[in-house]
């Protein structure tokens, strides 16, 4: 019986196959229209008042084309020579469509099967977003299959990196700008594309009040920037493609091996799945904390209220944003002294400023298990040059911040509230820029000391900025070992190799070139800003913290254009968009003669 089968399904694969390439690539160019088509209706819809005709029209569609997909899905099951892999690759997509199938075709007939009475009214009238949540599933995993052809283009790995965070920040500003993501319902171009290149490029930085500026339609999409910004499009589209993929090609995975400096292109694919996991359990966890850790003195309309500002302050704090739905950030939450509150708020920012890799490394369950069945393995050295070059950073930042400002923004606070406060700002100063604190009013030895941690940042392949602790670390152990004429660089028993000692350096010259371009700029633009607060403000730029003194607001244009393109060079990488600027050397094998050059 089996064998007959496989014979009559060859003979149906011969005849199919003359006709195969040319109705997949028929469906092919449909799935793009469609696609394109039923997104527009989508952002049309909720990005202009709404209204019955709109409501209806949405609904039509957005159901069409998942009968679309769903038929198109039979297609592609039919024309494969092996139905049961395909089957296996595209699962998820079978099972949304399934729902869609028992949902959509069968309602009428079988709602008491299918549908519980009790939620049949709850689904009557969400039935429109439940719709467009399967079809937003559908396309999410039709842009991972779609990622796997990104070999194909002839662009670089850097390239493309830079092009999908321009891609993300422009199409932010457009939805930023429709009418109703504003509560006036306008904002300015330059202003919509501040506040999406601020998100994306999770810095916190803010020309308008977001908490009374925007609606909570442009809050969703602020919080979905920051969310692929921490995170890196990229990587969110490279999750669906190793679902299905066993491997990807060698330049898609050079890209997120930059991205997050791991050391082999072996590790991209467990590395991707680790990132997803670890973003959604943290922020989940940060967003059931927060819940029950505001207490009763922020007031909320309504449980929708606080659940939303949940989710969205573990988001912002996770991804070291430092976008908050209150006007003076979290300045009321310092003022009541919700220590609660600042200490969650202060795990998840330093979850996510340790980096993907560090997480991995400490709380990987094979990585645990391996330090319990072998006792001689330890921490990775970038795990261990992280944690404590981090350590050290924050309780400096603490020990400074509470002894210069005692007298200052300390002054009638007990010596815990001034703990924590003190604990707090030196946190967040790690590219995290919530403040419970005014900035303004700090003592400038404080404001320098900061901008110094500002700029060293987070840890490598984090959701932070700055020149990464360990890049100061090895930059710092080399110029050290170079006086005390050392010949290597060492860190817990290792050699460090010279190419990445060399990398640190380039990153930190590099760093300082732009920020004191950038400055220079500054002051140009705007000659009535004291130089202190210029400087701070573009460090907190480049270094996508977020901190300012309050002068964001009142940047010109050219003020804002300049922060702008730092926030976004500081997100990239120096080194990103230097590759992509330069070209690389044909070879590196030759050397000239040694010669001797005076130093110092």
């Amino acid at each position: 019986m089996t064998n007959k089968l496989f014979k009559i399904r060859e003979k149906v694969n011969l005849i199919l196959f003359d006709s195969k390439k040319s109705v997949l690539n028929i469906l092919r160019y449909f799935t793009v229209i469609i696609t394109l088509f039923v997104l527009a209706a989508t952002i049309y819809y909720y990005g202009f008042p709404q209204s019955d005709a709109s409501y209806k029209f949405n609904f039509i569609i957005v159901r069409v084309s998942l009968i679309y997909f769903f038929i198109r899905y039979l297609i592609h099951l039919f024309f494969d020579f092996h139905p049961s892999e395909f089957l296996k690759k595209r699962w998820l997509e079978g099972i949304i469509l399934l729902l869609f199938f028992f949902d959509a075709v069968f309602h009428a007939a079988f709602q008491e099967v299918f549908i519980i009475s009790s939620i049949k009214s709850l689904i009557r009238s969400h039935s429109l977003l439940i719709f467009q949540f399967y079809f937003l599933i559908i396309v999410f995993l039709e842009t991972g299959h779609t990622a796997s052809h990104l070999a194909k283009l002839k662009i670089g790995p850097a390239s493309l990196l830079v092009l999908s965070f321009l891609i993300l920040i422009f199409s932010g500003a457009g939805l930023l700008m429709l009418p109703e993501m504003t509560t006036a319902h306008n904002i300015r171009f330059l202003d919509a594309l501040f506040t999406a290149t601020s998100a994306s490029c999770v810095t916190g930085l803010t020309v308008v009040d977001t908490a009374a500026f925007f609606t909570v339609k442009g809050k969703v999409i602020i919080m979905i920037l920051i969310q692929l910004g921490g995170i890196n499009i990229l990587s969110f589209a490279a999750f669906f493609v190793t679902l299905s993929q066993k491997t990807g090609g060698l330049k898609y995975q050079s890209i997120i091996k930059d991205l997050l400096s791991t050391a082999e292109l072996s590790d991209t694919r467990k590395l991707l799945r680790s990132i997803i996991k670890w973003s959604f359990t943290i922020e989940l966890a940060g967003s059931i904390l927060l819940f029950f850790s505001w207490e009763n003195v922020i007031p909320f309309h309504n449980e929708e209220g606080k659940i939303f500002s949940s989710v969205f302050h573990s988001i912002s704090a996770f991804n070291n944003a430092g976008f908050s739905l209150f006007s003076d950030n979290l300045y009321e939450v310092g003022k009541n002294n919700l220590i609660g509150f600042q200490l969650i708020i202060s795990l998840l920012v330093i979850t996510g400023g340790l980096g993907f890799f560090v997480l991995q490394d400490m709380f990987g369950i094979s990585n645990i298990k391996q330090r319990l069945n072998f006792r001689w393995k330890t921490y990775h050295t970038s795990t261990k040059i992280t944690l404590r070059m981090s350590g050290i950073l924050l309780l400096a930042g603490t020990i400074v911040f509470f002894l210069l400002e005692r007298n200052n923004t300390l002054s009638g606070k007990d010596f815990t509230d001034s703990v924590v406060v003190s604990f707090f700002q030196s946190m967040t100063t790690r590219t995290a820029g919530f403040n419970t604190v005014d900035i303004a009013s700090l003592s400038k030895p404080v404001l320098f000391f900061f901008m110094i941690l500002m700029f060293v940042g987070a840890g490598s392949g984090s959701t932070g900025g700055g020149i990464k602790v360990s890049t100061f670390a090895i930059a710092l152990k080399s110029a050290i070992g170079t006086i005390r004429g050392k010949e290597h660089v060492d860190f817990f028993k290792k050699n460090i190799p010279f190419s990445i000692v060399d990398k640190a350096y380039s990153i930190i010259l590099f760093a300082f070139s732009v920020i004191s371009a950038s400055i220079f700029a500054l002051t140009i633009a705007e000659p009535d800003m004291g130089f202190m607060k210029l400087a701070f403000e573009e460090i907190s730029a480049f270094a996508t913290v977020g901190l300012s003194t309050g002068i964001t607001p009142f940047l010109s244009a050219a003020g804002k254009i300049i922060i702008i393109l730092s926030m976004f060079v500081g997100r990239i990488g120096i080194l990103t968009i230097a590759m992509v600027l330069s070209r690389r050397v044909i070879s590196s094998k030759y050397q000239y003669a040694k010669t001797s050059v005076m130093v110092g």
